[in-house]
Order: structure tokens, then sequence, then C-alpha cells
């Protein structure tokens, strides 16, 4: 009994595939009867074919009148019923083959739909290696709480976000579609879902495991396999009123011919597949491509949302911006120099869990740094931090707790130049001196302008930015990327009234990364939200999820919606246009049902191979960088960020100079090091990088400006060197000047490369926006 009754089970769950095989072979066994001579057996095998698709369009309708949804099977119904009517059971069996291959070619590409979204869900992780008093023990992941410290091994999956306790090599590409595996260094976070291609690997947990990022991914695919798109519904309605035409039309060639055959015929060609298969098709296809890309949309009515977006806006903070501190400059007020500032601030704050903490200590490690072991490490709430590194106080946190009044000099500048970039300061005191002040900003997203730009040409045409930063700020970043409008210092409440002021004059997309965006999300046309580095409440309301932490992939997701709703669109037309013609052709005679229903079966297979295009790859907005391009990318990127800190250095020696300070000293020492170290790195991106950057982005001259910029930072180091040979009182003005113009120079190349060249190298372990 319970054989037979997983044999129904099966059955049921193939029985698209179940119908297709059998009326196919019914309707190829009749052939070959009549074929033989066998005129009158052969009508058997047809009649049972039609008869199983009459029973399956039966239980269509029926299940269509309980759910109260309007159907076109009436259609094939009647065809069906009159094929076997007037004893047409050869075009009674070709239509039963025609839905049976439609239903199995839609089965078929949502399941392959799915299966891009489902591949995630599949590999989330049950179990983790927990560290206790007992040793290792294996515990549901569910039962990870953080502050946990896990054990991940080799070819094993991260089973919950964390922070790495020592380097690791990482195979992302479940999450961010790259498949090379990258480098992620001790106090680096990573994600729940990432593979474990080096060494066994210990991280602590920071967040439980339902809020981590694979957690948050399957939830996001439970949401997009449960939706449907609009376009579907229309094209049900549409199909409907298709209904009563294709009656008229067949009760016309029967009255006024008398002829029930021309009626039937008019029926058998009018059965609507391309609009109820190929729509849905189209827009399934266009989920897997979505998803192909790194962005999850949550089923079709989604994808029509994002297709039909005409206004973007954009939330600041970690969206157009990193959303997390980066240090960007180390101020050094005495004889420590700025890498011992930095080394003395790094080790010490390796005992921290302040949000600035993780910064700091990255920073030192990305410059090579060799962190100590903080001791007697002790917390002053609201003021900063204290400790011993290597048998010497150290303390950072505030001006006014560690500088005493009134300031010196140095801190004045920084507070002033603090103010004008609008940074963070966080000062240094070594043995109860004031060393010195580490500088940081939430710095703009190399990538966030060339999406902007990409977003323009996938056909969005307006751009509004939408903060609750200070004006200065958030107009500063709308520059530097191009948005249209800026909207600053707006709460959640004032950013959803934009956001409706907005849909009221065209479909928005609104694009956040934060709790404070939900109610926003949830009121565009679509929701789109940044959840690479983690699940959040923004997820939860959007209709798209980008699980890649590149931004320019939302531009390749709104092309790939508008051209599968485009596409969906071509099939119906060309289907039932070719269906029409074959119906007036059939009302006057000109088609007999057999020969109708074949005609009809080709057309709805060519509509479903239209929609079937739209799984086809084309052309991304966003430029990939050829794999065999990737390592010298990530080699110079690497040099790249080496030099960071002698940049900076430039304005500093810069700001030192004064015509009562005229020792030359830190000018000579600064350029011997910019021909020893920035000039060599600034040729070798000139040989190597520019060529790659050709080659990824096309075009007439995509390098031209970077390399103007090179012989402009090469032409400055060579006219610091001969002013410097002879160099007097007289001089210093002009050293200033060279210094600072030279300094300009450097910051515009590096947001130029980091935008143009080091945005597209996959996934770097830490990819800072400018100098």
């Amino acid at each position: 009994m319970n054989d037979q009754m997983d044999l129904v089970r099966t059955v049921w769950r193939r029985r698209e595939t179940v119908l297709f095989t059998a009326t196919t072979l019914l309707l190829a066994a009749g052939g070959g009867l009549w074929l033989a001579g066998a005129r009158g057996p052969a009508a058997w095998p047809w009649v049972a074919a039609t008869l199983l698709g009459l029973a399956a369009s039966t239980a269509t309708l029926v299940n269509a009148v309980r759910r109260r949804q309007p159907s076109v099977d009436v259609i094939a119904w009647l065809a069906l019923a009159g094929a076997l009517a007037v004893g047409e059971v050869f075009a009674g069996a070709v239509v039963a083959v025609m839905l049976a291959s439609g239903s199995l070619l839609d089965a078929r590409a949502a399941a392959r739909a799915r299966r891009e979204l489902s591949q995630l869900a599949a590999r989330a992780p049950r179990t983790a290696r927990r560290y206790g008093p007992d040793g290792l023990r294996e515990v549901p992941v569910d039962e990870v709480v953080p502050g946990d410290r896990l054990l991940v091994g080799s070819g094993e999956i991260v089973p919950v976000d964390g922070r790495l306790q020592d380097t690791a090599t990482l195979d992302e590409s479940a999450l961010s579609g790259e498949g090379l595996p990258v480098e992620r260094r001790a106090g680096d976070d990573v994600r729940s879902g990432v593979l474990n291609a080096g060494h066994p690997l210990d991280l602590v947990a920071t967040v439980p495991a339902r809020e981590s990022t694979y957690a948050g991914v399957v939830r996001l695919v439970q949401q997009a396999q449960a939706d449907s798109a609009p376009f579907v519904r229309i094209a049900d309605r549409a199909a409907v009123a298709f209904v009563p035409l294709t009656l008229v039309l067949a009760g016309g060639a029967w009255l006024a011919t008398g002829d029930a055959i021309r009626a039937v015929a008019v029926l058998v060609v009018a059965t609507p597949c391309p609009l109820l298969l190929a729509a849905p098709i189209a827009i399934m296809s266009g989920l897997s491509r979505t998803a192909r890309v790194g962005v999850v949309v949550k089923g079709g009515a989604s994808l029509e949302r994002l297709a039909a977006g005409r206004v973007l806006l954009f939330d600041k903070t970690g969206t157009l911006t990193r959303g997390r501190p980066e240090l960007t400059d180390v101020v050094s007020a005495g004889p420590l120099d700025a890498d011992e500032v930095l080394r003395l601030a790094g080790s010490l704050d390796q005992a921290s869990a302040h949000v600035l903490a993780a910064a700091i200590v990255s920073a030192a490690r990305r410059r090579g740094l060799s962190l100590s072991a903080p001791e007697r490490v002790e917390e002053e709430h609201g003021s900063g931090l204290r400790g011993v590194v290597d048998g010497r106080e150290v303390q950072l946190g505030k001006a006014s707790w560690l500088v005493p009044e009134p300031a010196p000099d140095w801190v004045e500048r920084v507070r002033r130049r603090a103010d004008l970039d609008s940074s963070l300061a966080v000062y240094v005191s070594v043995d109860g001196t004031p060393a010195g002040a580490l500088l940081f900003e939430d710095p703009v997203r190399p990538d966030a302008p060339r999406m902007v730009r990409a977003l323009r040409a996938a056909g969005v045409q307006r751009i509004v930015l939408v903060t609750g930063d200070r004006a200065e700020i958030a107009e500063t970043v709308g520059r530097i990327v191009g948005v249209d409008v800026v909207e600053a210092d707006r709460d959640p409440g004032e950013k959803l009234t934009i956001v409706k002021r907005e849909q009221a004059n065209a479909a928005t997309i609104m694009v956040g990364d934060g709790i404070n965006d939900a109610p926003a999300l949830a009121a565009a046309g679509a929701g789109v939200a940044l959840a690479a580095r983690g699940a959040t409440a923004s997820a939860e309301a959007a209709d798209v999820v980008l699980t890649v932490d590149r931004l320019d992939a939302l531009a390749d997701a709104i092309f790939i919606a508008r051209r599968a709703r485009r596409i969906a669109w071509r099939a119906v037309f060309a289907g039932m246009g070719l269906a029409l013609v074959a119906m007036v052709a059939a009302a006057f005679g000109l088609l007999a049902p057999a020969l109708g229903a074949t005609l009809q079966e080709l057309i709805d297979l060519a509509a479903i191979g239209i929609a079937l295009t739209a799984l086809l790859p084309v052309r991304a907005y966003t430029a990939s960088m050829a794999p065999a391009d990737v390592a010298t990318a990530q080699r110079l990127y690497s040099q790249h960020q080496s030099v960071r800190p002698l940049v900076e250095r430039i304005r500093a020696v810069a700001d030192e100079l004064s015509s009562a300070h005229q020792d030359l000293r830190l000018v000579r020492s600064l350029l011997d090091r910019l021909e020893s170290d920035l000039l060599p790195h600034e040729r070798a991106e000139e040989a190597e990088l520019v060529p790659i950057l050709a080659r990824t982005l096309g075009g007439a001259d995509p390098t031209g400006a970077i390399s103007r910029t090179h012989a402009e930072i090469e032409h400055y180091v060579h006219r610091l060197r001969r002013i410097l040979d002879d160099a007097g009182p007289e001089n210093v003005g002009d050293l200033r000047r060279l210094l600072y113009g030279l300094y300009a120079i450097l910051s515009l190349h590096n947001a130029q490369e980091e935008e143009a060249a080091f945005s597209l190298v996959p996934e770097p372990a830490s990819r800072p926006a400018r100098s």
C-alpha cells in the first residue's frame, strides 16, 4: 500500500512530464497505425490523447473557478470537446500534446529559475564547531551566539557572520558571484555562506545565526519563489478578453456555413498558449538572470516594478559611501613618527570593541606594522581607552581628555582639517604627552559614480540622494557621484514623504541598507536593499536585494528586468498575432482542424522560444576584468595602498613649511621617498594597469586622463628636485605650492584609479575609496 502511495505521489510531482509523455506516445501510436493503413484503429489512441488533454484542461478550469481567477483554458476545453464531437480526433490529440508541452516547458523554465536561487538555500550550514571548556563540540547553528569562538575546517562553509582571528582564504562565489578566492586578514569580518578555501580558521561570531547573511538569503529565496508577476495577471485578463473574439469567430463561421468543423478549426488555432506561457517564462527567466549577477528579486511582481522604475532614490551611508569609518591620515605631533603612533594605537585597540577599533587595527595591519599585545586595558566611558603597550602608557580618545588647554598649534590644524573634510579625529597620547591624531572618514564607494552613469544608461531618468546626514556632507557626495537632487537632514518619516512625492510623478526605486530605510523601501515602487554585509530590516522590507557588495550590479538587474519584460511582450504579440491570422484563415475554411492544430503547436513553440531568449547572457552595463588581468591588478592595488600614507605625508610636510620654519630636511626626506617609492609605482601602473584598463573598458580613449596625471605627477616631482637643489629662504613659498599641488593631483589621480580600475578588481580584501 505504501509503495502504491509513493508511486502516486511521484506521478503527481511529475504530472507535466507524465501528461506530455502519455499524449505524445498516443499521438505517435495513432500516427503509426494510420501510416500502416489501419485507419480505424488509429483513431483510438488519438481519442485517448484527446480525453487526457480534456481531463487536464477540466482540472485546470476547476482550480481556476475555486481560486475565482479567470482562465482561457475554456478555449482549449471547447477545442478538445469540439474535436471529439465532430470526429476530428487527430486535431484533438495535437491540441492535447500542445497543452501538455506548454505546461512542461513552463514548469521546466520555472524550475530552472528557482534552481538559480535555491542553490543558495541548499548550502545553508546546519551545525557549527564551537570551542568550550571541554574543547570543540558540534552544536546546531541556531545555538551560536555573539562572542562564541568557532572552528571552520578546510572546505567547510562559514556558519555565521563573524570576525577572523587569523588570515584566511575564502571562496565567496556563492554570495558575490566571483569565482576567484580572496584573502582576508585577521580582524576582517566574514559573512556566513562563504567557503573556507584554505587552512582551518578560527572566528568569533558577531551576530546570532538567524541574523546572519546566509539566513537572510534563505528567507529572501523563499519570498522570491512565492510571488507572481503582474504581467502574468495582465496576460490572464487579456487572454480572457480573447475568449469572446474566439467564440464570435467560431460561431460566425458555423452559422454562416453550417459547418461545425470550421468552428472547431477556429477553436483549435485560438488556444492562447503564447499569452499564458510566454509571459511567465520570460519573467522567470529574468529572475534567473538577475540571480546570476548577485541580485535576488523577490518574484515576478518585484521584477515588473524594478523594470518600470524611472526615478531612483539613494540613501547615502552604506549605499553611496562605505558605511563604516576608514582611517585616512595619521598626524604626528612630536618625536614619534606616524607609523609608530598608529602601531601603538592599533596595539591598544586590539582589546576594544569600539566601532573605530577595527578600522585602526586594520589600517595598522595594512601598513605592515607589527602589533603588540596590550596590558592593563581600561575604558573611560565617553572619553576613550588607556593601557600599556611595550611598557609605554598609551591613551586614545577625545582631545578634551588628552590635550591640555590652550591646545597646541598642531591640534588646531587637525580640528580645522577635520571640520573642512567632515572627518572624525581621535587623539593619541603616549606616556602622558599628546603624540598625534588619527583622522577617519566614511569614504564614497569607488564604484558609485560609475554605477550612477550605468543607471542612466539603463533608463533611469532622475536620481535623488536622500539622507539624514548634514547638508554639506551630502552635497559633497552628491557632486562626486553625479545625482540630480540632494535631500539632506531627513529623518525616516521625511524620507517616506519624499518617496511618496516622487512616486506620484513616476515609478520609483529606493536603495538603502539600514533599519531607518525600511519604511521608504516598503513605500517605493521597488525597494532595493544592500545586504552584502548581512541581513537587515531593509532586506526584509525590500523587493530586491543585492547580495554582492557591488552597486553596479543594480544597473545590470534593471537592464535584465526591462529586457525580460520587453521579450515577454514580443513573444505575446508574435504568438497571438500569428494565432489571430490562423483563426481568420480557419473561419474562411482555409485551415482544417488537423492542420490548424499542427500550425498552432508551431506558433506556441515559437512564442515560448522567444520567451526563453530572456535566459541568454547579454552585454552588461558593468565592466568585468579578464581573469588573466586580475592578479596583476591586485598586485598593483597592493602597491597603491602602500603609497597612500606617503601621499598624506606630502600635505603634512607642506603644512610644516613656513617663512619662520625653513628646515628643509623633511622635504628632502620626503622627496627621496617620492623618487624611490612613488614614481616607480606610477610607472608600473602606466606600463601594466593602463593596458588592462583599456582592454576592460574599451572605447576610444578610456585611459587618457589617468596617463596624463601619471605624467603630471612625474613632472611635479622633477620640479621639486630642481627647486630643492638650490633652495633658499625665497623658495619656501614655491616649495609649499608645489607640495600642495602635487598632493591635489595625487588625490584626484588616486580617486580616478579607484573608480575606473581598482573597483573592478573582484572583491579585494580591503579597498579604501580615496587618498
